[in-house]
């Protein structure tokens, strides 16, 4: 179905069924884990600056690229649930309270496109090898799982915990981003640190391409 958001106006992409929900890799808040509780699926409480009154129970947000469902939320914080399935196959079974988790909303038609096509659906949890300053910025080097390799490719998009960002270079299994400092101070990756897991998400389009080159 969908939804119409009152505060903007806009009609938001929250249509039933699996892959219809899309984000950007557009970080618009960044949140703080709060509170956590494993017992079967994990319930996760996270602090938000978002305007909670225009957020439903069911909507969707991105948590650090996983996209999950609000579950519970009252001002200040709202409450997803996690699979012992996605916690096992993404960041989330590292979270712990304090954490922080780069959050947005889903994609609202009409919206600017202002990073690429993003999912929601992690592909595989790669490692932050090396961070290297680069005159303001920083230079990330990030180890992939080796069944992603072949979908990075240079100046081509990447999600890396929820980020949308372009692609430097390409060694073996190991591919390099440049983190400017608004990126720097608006996600995680301030806070983050060499050894650190994160989620990723490869290109649409590249998954794509790939299939059709399988099947000729």
């Amino acid at each position: 179905m969908l939804c119409c958001s009152w505060a903007t106006g806009k009609t938001r992409v929250d249509r039933e069924g699996p892959g219809a929900i899309m984000f950007t890799g557009i970080i618009t808040d960044l949140g703080r884990v709060r509170s956590i509780r494993r017992d079967g699926d994990t319930r996760i409480e996270i602090e938000t600056r978002y305007d909670m009154e225009t957020v439903p129970i069911g909507a969707s947000i991105a948590c650090s690229g996983v996209c999950l469902t609000v579950i519970d939320r009252a001002p200040g914080w709202f409450a997803v649930q996690a699979s012992a399935e996605t916690c096992s196959c993404t960041t989330a079974g590292d979270w712990r309270e304090g954490s922080l988790i780069n959050l947005e909303r889903a994609l609202c038609l009409g919206d600017e496109l202002g990073g690429h096509l993003v999912s929601g659906h992690v592909d595989g949890v790669g490692t932050i090898v090396t961070i290297t300053p680069e005159g303001e910025s920083r230079r990330f080097l990030f180890e992939a799982p080796p069944p992603l390799v072949r979908f990075i490719a240079p100046k081509g998009s990447i999600s890396v915990d929820g980020i949308s960002l372009t692609v430097n270079e390409v060694t073996g299994g190991r591919f390099g981003v440049n983190i400017i400092p608004h990126t720097w101070t608006v996600t995680n990756l301030g806070a983050a640190r060499e050894g650190d897991r994160v989620n990723l998400e490869i290109d649409l389009i590249a998954r794509y391409v790939a299939r059709l080159m399988e099947h000729g």
